[in-house]
């Protein structure tokens, strides 16, 4: 009795299955042609590239490619439905485009704080600082709940700060949770320090993506450089402005500050493709809150560049 049950449901499974399989392959057809029209319309760069804002050179790493500021803005805002947001640009997986399943990318920015002293770094104790942090992250979550964001949870380091006192750039990654989803998002931190602030290199993607963006590292630290009269050793201490804090403060910068914008790329841009095909109202639906609704032009824009109807 029990292996003619078991057969039945064999069955009519397949008959599911079965039944389900054309629409299944047309959604799947649907999301393809979606995403290969919005990766078509980005132009990235390779080679040296000039920061904006006369900062400095980046030469882009094998295996990654370069989206200038105006690109960028585009793709995180309009694209990924991110709030508003200014970037001096982004480094991509080449061989992925920003609608791949496993994308992930880093987010450049600059930080005109001043100069940042590094005499505290052999004196943190970042377990202690962790916990600090998860305590403002709670704190700063009501606010994020009432502007119609989920909430986030610091999970803990996904690998600890450390510091190159040669270099002056300081790395480390956090995991956090988002909400009640499945899946962790990894934020992997990069920090330049400079005469006058800091370059910032935001790496976001999920944690199983952890080694592949912890192995890029020791390329991409090297491929940004401070011009002339901006590097950290021009520092002149009667002339320049010295920052408010030092290593750990950058460090315990409030998460949601430097996260809060970035980490919705990993959740929400899936779901823009996921429901492309069931047009703006669903999405904004889903988001709810106020940047939802004041993000509906910028995505029928984008809508507009699809070879098919949605």
């Amino acid at each position: 009795m029990k292996k003619f049950l078991l057969l039945a449901v064999l069955g009519l499974l397949q008959l599911s299955a079965a039944a389900t399989t054309p629409e299944v392959a047309e959604r799947t057809a649907r999301e393809k042609a979606y995403a290969d029209s919005v990766n078509a319309t980005f132009h990235y760069q390779t080679g040296k590239v000039a920061l904006p804002q006369s900062l400095g050179d980046l030469t882009v790493p094998a295996g990654f490619r370069y989206l200038d500021s105006d690109q960028s803005k585009r793709l995180l805002t309009e694209v990924w439905g991110n709030p508003q947001g200014e970037s001096l640009g982004m480094l991509l997986p080449a061989d992925r485009g920003p609608l791949s399943d496993n994308n992930w990318a880093f987010v450049l920015q600059y930080e005109d704080m001043g100069y940042v002293k590094d005499d505290d770094a052999d004196e943190i104790n970042y377990d202690d600082l962790l916990k600090e942090m998860q305590e403002d992250t709670e704190q700063e979550n009501k606010g994020r709940v009432e502007a119609g964001y989920e909430p986030v949870t610091l999970v803990g380091w996904a690998a600890q700060p450390y510091y190159d006192k040669k270099l002056n750039v300081l790395h480390w990654a956090q995991e956090l949770k988002f909400g009640e989803a499945t899946e962790n998002t990894l934020n992997y931190n990069v920090r330049l320090l400079g005469r006058k602030g800091v370059l910032i290199l935001n790496a976001v993607g999920n944690t199983s993506q952890l080694p592949e963006v912890r192995s890029s590292i020791p390329n991409v630290i090297p491929s940004v450089t401070f011009a002339n009269g901006l590097r950290y050793a021009d520092f002149q201490p009667d002339l320049d402005q010295v920052a408010a804090y030092g290593i750990g403060g950058l460090v315990a910068g409030k998460v949601l500050a430097k996260v809060g914008f970035f980490a919705l790329i990993l959740k929400f841009w899936k779901v823009l493709l996921a429901l492309a095909a069931g047009g703006w109202s669903v999405i904004r639906r889903f988001f709810g809150g106020k940047e939802a609704e004041e993000a509906e032009p910028a995505l029928e824009a984008t809508e507009e560049t699809l070879p098919y109807e949605v």
